[in-house]
């Protein structure tokens, strides 16, 4: 039987230890978790969300 994939999204969000200018390290150490995670779960990422302090 052939697993079936899903659409989901990404919510990635910004720790309070790294607030600072650009994009913090936390967002892009949870954006290659999350996408990995979809990855080997068969989730098809179609949009992702993004709060980086703002």
């Amino acid at each position: 039987m052939k697993q079936p994939i899903y659409n989901t999204a990404l919510y990635l969000r910004l720790s309070r230890d790294d607030e600072g200018a650009g994009e913090s390290n936390s967002i892009a150490t949870q954006r290659m978790m999350l996408r990995r995670y979809a990855e080997q779960n068969h989730l098809f990422v179609v949009d992702e969300y993004i709060d980086d302090g703002y």
